[in-house]
């Protein structure tokens, strides 16, 4: 009976074909298959609304393809050619023993990509995990595809989750403000929803509504965009204060060594820079040894670089004080001179050992990547920075509080000679205070070594402002060298939007300059020996 039955289907199926031509010409013409292999771009466009209104069961798998590259269609065969080189039949889902002949990839152009883009969020809109909707949620956003809008409003009946039934209002809110046919009403109710969202996205989309819009609805886009942008000049300038503090933390790290030998000695180190510099090359040193030697140690590169940089560099600042500045004490020019020409002999000598190229540092995973806050974007290298600044801060403030190394500091900084007739050898001191500032220096350059790039003159770029952070907090004062860095750094970034990076620069000078006049000892007047001579 059921061969019967099949046979007898046939013979009508095939009456009705002799019966009425144009049907099976008519139905083939709407086959989505038909129009991907007709080599044109409207016909595809089509045929991928087709398989979306179909849903049909390869329609993922075939669109993927399509964006890829990977689908193939000529002669009425349509093959998806699988990333694992498998050969699928694209309306079955078969796997095929081989391509067949005279196959070629379907062409895209900007239209089916965004249809595609369109259609490959309109397939993730009901998929089970929360992200992968939003993503699609997000497609849809950018695509504004009307032919995804039923789909849409399904979603969002059938969500429970209420993010995700956010991202999807927004995404049917980007089709509905630029859909001229959608109710006057719906449209300023996806105007409203653009507003809550709030980013350049949304602000984008508010732009595109159709000049011929009702004034209703250009009244209710003004007064969105409005909304928008306040709060997009809001989230500037709070990542404009990042930058700021960001900036500040680095200033800190480079002066905050220079305010200990300039405060407690009186000397101007031009080569504190070159200091930093070390730091910066130890790092570089210690990362090339472990990715030669121990990769898996490569993300713990950094903490085995910060004691040997500090170690290093406080060993060449005792060697430069030891041979050369104890000699010239007393004596500001010919030392401000000799630490000079000392910078000039350290940057060659990196120069001839390493080169005069940028060395590549690398970022161990925890400090690699950003994350979101508003539209605020935060790196993980500067947020590591600004704790480390932190973390170096209160350490040397335990140093100077709690240690009887720091309390000869602070006595030979308050009053040489009386230290030195209370029997503490003020030589000594000089040396380990030299060698403390210049380890710290160290310590800056393992900072920037991860957002700046490691040459022979990295730290010629840090020592002027060094000075300028040194000079408007205080001689000497930790504290005030902590308020002065925050202070430039942030006042930099906020002035760079509206005078530029030079410009700004050279404002701040001023600044410090009609400051120092007004008061010389800075933010915080700490009396030292350069004081009382």
């Amino acid at each position: 009976m059921r061969i019967l039955s099949c046979l007898l289907r046939t013979l009508a199926l095939a009456m009705l074909l002799a019966l009425h031509p144009g049907a099976a010409a008519a139905q083939n013409a709407d086959d989505p298959f038909v129009r991907l292999a007709a080599d044109s771009f409207s016909e595809t466009n089509r045929a991928i609304e087709g398989l979306i209104a179909q849903a049909h069961p390869q329609a993922a798998v075939i669109i993927e393809a399509l964006a890829e590259g990977r689908l193939l269609a000529g002669g009425g065969a349509v093959v998806v050619r699988m990333p694992d080189g498998r050969i699928l039949d694209a309306r079955t889902g078969a796997t095929l023993p081989a391509a067949p002949a005279g196959l070629a990839a379907v062409r895209l152009n900007n239209s089916v990509r965004r249809t595609i883009q369109g259609a490959l969020g309109g397939l993730g809109l009901l998929n089970p995990d929360a992200g992968k909707r939003i993503a699609a949620a997000e497609a849809v956003f950018k695509s504004r595809d009307a032919s995804l809008l039923p789909v849409l409003e399904g979603a969002i009946a059938k969500e429970t989750n209420a993010r995700v039934k956010t991202a999807l209002r927004q995404a049917q809110a980007a089709i509905l403000v630029a859909k001229p046919d959608a109710p006057p009403f719906d449209r300023i109710a996806a105007i409203d929803v653009l507003r809550e969202r709030g980013d350049q996205d949304a602000l984008a989309t508010l732009r595109s509504l159709p000049a011929d819009a009702s004034a209703s609805l250009k009244e209710a886009q003004a007064r969105a965009i409005s909304d928008i942008e306040g709060r997009l000049a809001l989230w500037r300038a709070g990542q404009n204060l990042w930058y700021g503090l960001s900036l500040g933390s680095v200033l800190l790290l480079a002066a905050i060594g220079l305010a200990i030998t300039f405060g407690v000695m009186g000397v101007i180190n031009m080569a504190h820079g070159e200091m930093v510099m070390i730091g910066a090359y130890t790092t570089f040193i210690v990362q090339e040894v472990i990715r030669t030697s121990a990769p898996g140690l490569f993300d713990y590169s950094l903490l085995i670089a910060v004691p040997l940089a500090f170690l290093v560099a406080g060993l060449v600042g005792i060697a430069i004080e030891r041979g050369v500045i104890r000699f010239l004490y007393g004596r500001p020019l010919e030392t401000l001179l000799a630490t000079w020409g000392i910078s000039l002999i350290l940057q060659q000598a990196v120069r001839t050992a390493f080169g005069p190229t940028n060395r590549e540092v690398g970022a161990p995973a925890f400090m690699s990547g950003a994350f979101e806050i508003g539209e605020m974007a935060i790196t993980w290298n500067r947020l590591w920075i600004i704790v480390f600044a932190i973390l170096v801060f209160a350490a040397l403030l335990a140093i100077l509080k709690l240690t009887p190394i720091g309390l000869q500091m602070r006595a030979v900084t308050q009053n040489r000679r009386m230290a030195s007739a209370m029997g503490i050898r003020t030589g000594r001191v000089d040396a380990l205070t030299f060698g403390l500032g210049s380890g710290v220096a160290g310590l800056a350059g393992v900072a920037l070594s991860q957002i700046d790039n490691v040459s022979p003159n990295l730290g010629q770029s840090y020592i002027i402002d060094s000075f300028m952070v040194v000079v408007f907090g205080g001689v000497g004062n930790l504290w005030g060298t902590l308020v002065a860095a925050m202070t430039l750094g942030v006042a930099n970034k906020l002035l760079e939007p509206y005078a530029g990076a030079v410009l700004g620069k050279i404002t701040l000078l001023v600044f410090i300059i009609l400051f120092i006049q007004k008061r010389p000892r800075g933010l915080f007047a700490l009396k030292g020996r350069a004081v009382e001579a």
